[in-house]
């Protein structure tokens, strides 16, 4: 996320930005919560955006995502065409952020006046430009290359703790996304995750995997 922020939206802002506010420079950083938001400082001319760990996790999963303003803002203005996903929310997210720096740049963000209209243009524009297709393909691309995961799949009619009662200690497993799926076997079932163990070619690596991702084997053949 931080590298598309810096790559995609902020490459192409950047004199935009230096035009309004000179010198300025952009910070991507990661946090340990979930805290996620935009700052700037006058003073060293640096706009610092964090994004919190806890926050992607929890865009993992339909119960946890279904709380965070990017949902709502998915649904209310028809984002990604109102499809909630984790690929969307994650690329909205990223969006949502740098829209406050450029709001910020514009002299619209004001004490008490943050998600204004000002503010709602900005981000329209954003994903009306194709900005936020592009942020959505980078993340997917990255996470592809270093063998991770990003669901594509609606969160809107899943439910991550009824998914899990399906699954038990033991299961032999496919997990993945389409094209890049593993095989392995239900070792620990977490909240809203399962840690597998890989088997076959994947033996020796365990996961921690979203139930979103996962079905029983012997369904699939």
């Amino acid at each position: 996320m931080c590298a598309a922020t810096e790559a995609l939206l902020w490459g192409p802002a950047r004199e935009w930005v230096r035009e309004r506010l000179p010198a300025s420079e952009l910070r991507c950083r990661t946090g340990s919560g979930q805290a996620t938001y935009h700052q700037f400082d006058p003073a060293t001319h640096q706009h610092v955006i964090t994004y919190g760990q806890r926050m992607v996790a929890a865009k993992f999963e339909s119960q946890s995502a279904h709380g965070w303003l990017s949902t709502r803002e998915i649904r209310k203005y028809g984002y990604f065409d109102g499809q909630v996903s984790t690929a969307n929310l994650l690329a909205h997210t990223c969006c949502h952020e740098f829209a406050h720096l450029l709001q910020s740049a514009s002299g619209k963000r004001k004490r008490g006046s943050v998600h204004n209209a000002a503010f709602y243009r900005i981000l329209e524009e954003m994903h009306d430009s194709g900005a936020a297709m592009a942020v959505r393909a980078f993340l997917l691309e990255r996470a592809t290359h270093q063998d991770m995961m990003i669901p594509t799949a609606s969160l809107d009619t899943f439910n991550a703790q009824a998914r899990l009662e399906h699954f038990a200690i033991g299961d032999n497993v496919l997990f993945g996304t389409e094209g890049r799926q593993r095989q392995g076997e239900v070792i620990r079932i977490n909240r809203r995750t399962c840690t597998v163990e890989g088997t076959g070619r994947w033996r020796g690596t365990r996961y921690r995997v979203p139930v979103s991702l996962m079905s029983h084997a012997e369904n699939v053949y």
